[in-house]
């Protein structure tokens, strides 16, 4: 098998009827179905995105199934230069850096913009992956995106044999408070026990954290 670490990542694939079939069914019916509800919504959000002085979209890089990198589909939720300032940000602040190395996040994060911080708590950045979904480089349940340049921290090789999800057990988990590199536990535990029981009650609980605005 191929490092996990660089390229890409052949993982043998398990049998079941849902997971190799069912699964990829539900995320097309369901993008589907709620499209005339969900692209009205980002149109709002992203209006609101222009108004604070940013452009409303922004595409990333992601590592998806087997290692392949895809390009994901968000609404921005920081500044411009957003990099830079983070280096910069680090470089000032000694603590800020354990945080950003042990969690691959910020608590007080800078570069967020004021409607992205409410996006970000809502979850509603998120929206425009099911373009992701639709096209076949996500999942609605899956892991949570990975960067490339993330991938020497991952510990495990489940990831790379699905789908990454707009929500999965890691983004309904305590999520702030959880190290980076406990996802690969998260991610094979997952990956174990995958079923349309599971998905089912994996998007019942994202709509409990957007509910509570959780999110981050």
């Amino acid at each position: 098998m191929a490092s996990a670490s660089m390229g890409l990542v052949n993982v043998p694939r398990r049998g079941g009827l849902y997971r190799n079939f069912g699964k990829r069914a539900l995320d097309i019916v369901a993008v589907v179905l709620t499209g005339i509800v969900v692209v009205p919504l980002i149109l709002l959000f992203a209006l609101a995105v222009a108004l604070d002085g940013s452009s409303p979209f922004y595409w990333n890089d992601r590592v998806g199934r087997g290692g392949r990198t895809f390009r994901m589909l968000k609404l921005r939720t920081m500044v411009p230069d957003a990099d830079r300032m983070l280096e910069q940000f680090l470089d000032r602040n000694p603590e800020a850096r354990l945080e950003w190395n042990s969690t691959q996040k910020l608590k007080a994060d800078p570069r967020i913009t004021p409607v992205g911080r409410l996006l970000r708590k809502t979850s509603m950045d998120e929206l425009p992956q099911l373009w992701n979904v639709l096209v076949g480089d996500m999942s609605l349940v899956g892991p949570r995106p990975m960067m490339p340049s993330q991938r020497s921290l991952y510990s495990g090789v489940a990831y790379y044999a699905l789908r990454p999800g707009i929500t999965g057990p890691w983004q309904v988990s305590e999520r702030n408070e959880v190290e980076f590199s406990k996802r690969a536990e998260f991610d094979r535990e997952y990956e174990e026990d995958i079923s349309l029981l599971t998905d089912l009650r994996l998007l019942i609980a994202t709509t409990r954290v957007v509910i509570k605005g959780t999110g981050y």
